[in-house]
């Protein structure tokens, strides 16, 4: 897979949730790549994603989204790219816990 983004991605447009979650990587990420540049399936890992950056992103995707993860979401997979974290993201918004 692509690390950048699709051609699909582009013509889908970007949601504000997957704009949040690119500067919250960029800021937080301490990825080897542009995060607005990658594919949002792409493995943010295999980008340079450590255990470490990951707990900031975590804390970082709180405050900005006025959420909190639950421990069962405190795993690898959940961080693991744009699109898992969205998912994430939109399934404690819409009441999920």
């Amino acid at each position: 897979m692509s690390a950048t983004r699709t051609q699909d991605d582009q013509e889908r447009g970007i949601s504000p949730v997957d704009d949040t979650i690119r500067k919250v990587l960029a800021d937080h990420g301490r990825l080897a790549v542009d995060a607005a540049g990658l594919d949002r399936h792409a493995d943010l890992y295999e980008a340079g994603l450590t255990s470490h950056a990951s707990v900031n992103i975590m804390l970082a995707l709180e405050d900005a989204f006025d959420l909190e993860f639950p421990d069962r979401l405190l795993k690898k997979s959940t961080f693991s790219s744009i699109a898992s974290i969205e998912d994430a993201i939109t399934e404690l918004s819409e009441g999920g816990s």
